[in-house]
């Protein structure tokens, strides 16, 4: 016999092993188990790998994001009818375990990209990200209040110093018909991150975020994030992003004034 056309699938013959083929299907294989020396070669091998996978993985399988898991399978069609809930077959378990593994490479590449240095191609991507998350939480109530004094404005800038190496002044951050409202060091990455935060009456929160970088020039680009429009460029120490939910022509235009004020 040959076994280019009629050799069985390793999925067919796992299903064998485990009992989960009709007598029909099961029948089949066992005939080609008899009658074919690489069939038997195939099946056996498979059936030395019955090894205690789930013992094996218990660890991995306690820790794994379940909830998520289940949300993820339960949006896939149905390929069969579904086996009772206490029947778990080896291949079963061997997928929800792939399923695992592959869930973890994603939390662990999402943990990779939040940590990912300031260095490399397109460094400012990850930094974005994690701002237009925070800012996306403010809301005008967030930084409702007086527009601070300008000594209490210079105050808060000159804490940016000393952490990021910038000698700003009240002058400097003003946005037209936009208020101020609070200059803080926040930390990305363990390293400092400048945030200006101001209220634009017509659209809301807005802020004007900088970095330490060492990436190089880079002319102003535009992208959006978190339904918000975002202008970010670079200088030779310092990468940069306006972030709010003014309309991108006026958001560009409060970019190029920043410009030509803070030289860094």
């Amino acid at each position: 016999m040959s076994t280019k056309h009629k050799m069985p699938s390793d999925e067919e013959l796992t299903a064998f092993i485990d009992g989960e083929l009709g007598p029909e299907e099961a029948a089949r294989i066992e005939a080609l188990v008899e009658a074919d020396e690489v069939v038997a070669e195939r099946l056996e091998f498979l059936a030395r790998a019955s090894l205690p996978y789930r013992q094996a993985f218990a660890p991995l399988l306690d820790v794994a994001p379940q909830a998520k898991l289940e949300s993820m399978l339960s949006a896939i069609p149905a390929a069969e009818p579904a086996r009772p809930a206490a029947f778990v077959s080896r291949r079963g378990f061997l997928g929800a375990l792939a399923a695992s593994v592959v869930a973890g490479i994603a939390v662990d590449r999402a943990v990779i990209g939040v940590g990912a240095s300031f260095s490399g191609r397109d460094e400012n991507s990850e930094w974005r990200a994690v701002v237009a998350e925070y800012i996306s939480l403010y809301t005008p109530e967030t930084l409702a209040g007086p527009v601070p004094a300008r000594d209490v404005q210079a105050a808060q800038l000159a804490s940016l110093d000393g952490n990021l190496g910038l000698q700003l002044t009240p002058e400097q951050v003003a946005l037209p018909d936009v208020d101020f409202k609070r200059a803080q060091i926040l930390q990305y990455d363990g390293k400092p991150l400048a945030q200006i935060a101001y209220l634009d009456p017509k659209t809301g929160p807005m802020a004007l975020c900088i970095v330490a970088s060492d990436a190089g020039l880079r002319a102003p680009d535009i992208e959006g994030r978190k339904g918000m429009n975002v202008v970010y460029w670079s200088s030779a120490s310092h990468a940069f992003m306006l972030i709010g939910h003014a309309p991108v022509d006026r958001m560009t235009e409060i970019a190029d004034a920043i410009r030509g004020k803070i030289s860094v």
